[in-house]
């Protein structure tokens, strides 16, 4: 039985020990053809807790709960024992460990581009797609298309999308570079709003930049005013990289729960998190049947160190605490369904998400 491991190469020889004691029991052979990979930005084992008291009741409740296969997961940066989102999204998308603040480059190191799964798909002749609740070039979603020393470096961002990596889909809102402008003159079909994107022929567009507020958008609770759920983001982009026989890579961001853990709001990261587990729904309800598809469901960090106290019943929001308005070195949790999702379980690095996606054993 011959293992190969792409970019496994750089990774930890742990890992690797552990993939060659699982070949007793692979349930299928091959890379998954398609890969939808689901980040709740922020988002640690007591902000899943605290959405499912709030969406249904009792914690363990929320859709992605169910999934076959769950691990913990470390998240630590080359720099911090608290990562940031440009290296825990670096990690995730590459296999590597860099230093806070760095976006998809060997920092430490040469300071070359380090190969995301968004270009491992693409080098495989597949369709690729990127959506945020945040703006498209915030650092989760740069981490998969964009090789950049800064996370701030917005503007490069946006045209390293637009002139290198050339996502199909990109769902967010503006910022600095990805304008209607820029997006138009790159190719991209451009729509501002939720009937837009429900008027749109998914079955014939071919690369379409959603930019559907200025910077963020809004948050849940506040309600959306004309801009679409991410669930309904999520549907969106789903058919139109589905159109690609050679399948698809959708990375899905619920950018805004982190926004929310550093206001220390319960209100707005739990309503975050309830939609957010509304967009995993959606691509199971695509993916269910498919024997050829992974879905991934984790987090980048952990933020504001909440503590849920106490349930308070469907529909109200639980009793809760926080100890901090930034990220913590809390571990999170990962769920996992669909081919090479066996791989998920025990606690796992982040930097192993890139090997499971794309690990082949024959």
């Amino acid at each position: 039985m011959k293992i190969t491991l792409g970019q496994f190469t750089r990774k930890s020889l742990a890992f690797a020990v552990i993939l060659l004691t699982h070949t007793a029991c692979i349930r299928s052979t091959g890379r998954p053809k398609n890969v939808i990979l689901l980040i709740g930005d922020g988002m640690g084992v007591e902000q899943v807790k605290a959405a499912g008291m709030y969406a249904n009741g009792e914690a363990g409740s929320l859709s992605f709960e169910d999934f076959p296969y769950q691990a913990q997961m470390t998240t630590h940066s080359a720099s911090h024992q608290i990562t940031d989102s440009a290296a825990g999204g670096t990690a995730i998308a590459t296999g590597m460990k860099v230093n806070n603040e760095t976006i998809s480059i060997a920092i430490p190191g040469d300071k070359t581009e380090l190969k995301t799964l968004l270009e491992y798909a693409q080098e495989r002749g597949k369709s690729t797609g990127l959506v945020t609740t945040t703006t498209i070039t915030h650092a989760t979603p740069a981490a998969f298309g964009a090789h950049e020393i800064s996370r701030y470096n917005e503007a490069a961002i946006a045209k390293d999308y637009l002139t290198q990596t050339r996502p199909e889909v990109l769902f967010g809102g503006v910022a600095e570079g990805m304008t209607p402008t820029t997006a138009k003159e790159a190719g991209y079909k451009v729509i501002t709003d939720a009937p837009q994107m429900a008027a749109m022929d998914t079955e014939s567009v071919t690369r379409v930049s959603g930019q559907f507020a200025e910077g963020h958008l809004p948050f849940e609770f506040d309600g959306l005013g004309s801009a679409p759920h991410l669930s309904e983001m999520t549907a969106t982009a789903l058919k139109i990289l589905d159109n690609d026989p050679d399948g698809l890579f959708l990375m899905v961001e619920g950018g805004r729960i982190d926004h929310a853990g550093h206001q220390n709001n319960i209100e707005r990261n739990v309503t975050e998190t309830v939609e957010f587990a509304k967009a995993v729904q959606v691509a199971f309800d695509w993916a269910k049947g498919r024997k050829d598809t992974l879905i991934i469901v984790l987090s980048d960090h952990e933020t504001g160190g909440l503590n849920v106290l106490e349930n308070r019943g469907k529909g109200e929001f639980p009793q809760v605490s926080w100890s901090t308005p930034g990220h913590t070195a809390d571990p999170v949790p990962v769920y996992g369904w669909g081919k090479n999702a066996h791989y998920i379980e025990g606690v796992i690095d982040n930097t192993e998400i890139f090997a499971i996606v794309t690990v082949t054993v024959e």
